[in-house]
């Protein structure tokens, strides 16, 4: 049996893909569920292996088409590390990400909504911004 997302969430999904012009499925559905039940950035391929366990006929084109939706959408986000297969997250908030170089994990780090450190040229307006710390998480550090 698989879980489903709360309420808010399906509604929140419905509102987001409506204002692209795109509707719900259950394909749409079960992505947006996978990145919501277990927040660890996976990959497109880590989406298709979950989704297939609670929707055994979920193609690799579905998932793919399903996430760039989601990110048309504002629903979900591509994190890109280095050369590495991209990565997706459904935090939305303005944040940064920490890469762990020995296990592999990315977490979520919360981040001012303006870096002090950072100047832009006068005249520029900055929409965003991508930071990604790396370093060893708490666990592998301790293995160290």
């Amino acid at each position: 049996m698989k879980a489903r997302s709360h309420p808010q969430d399906e509604q929140h999904l419905t509102e987001q893909l409506g204002a692209t012009g795109l509707r719900l499925t259950p394909q749409r559905q079960q992505v947006y569920d996978v990145l919501l039940q277990k927040r660890d950035h996976p990959t497109a391929e880590e989406v298709f292996l979950r989704a297939k366990q609670a929707m055994p006929e979920i193609s690799h084109a579905t998932v793919y088409n399903c996430l760039d939706a989601l990110v048309k959408s504002g629903l979900a986000r591509q994190v890109q590390l280095e050369r590495g297969a991209t990565r997706f997250c459904p935090n939305m908030t303005e944040h940064g990400h920490f890469h762990c170089e020995m296990c592999g994990t990315i977490y979520d780090v919360n981040l001012p909504h303006e870096l002090p450190c950072v100047t832009v040229p006068r005249g520029f307006k900055p929409q965003g911004y991508d930071v990604t710390i790396h370093g060893l998480c708490a666990d592998c550090a301790k293995k160290k």
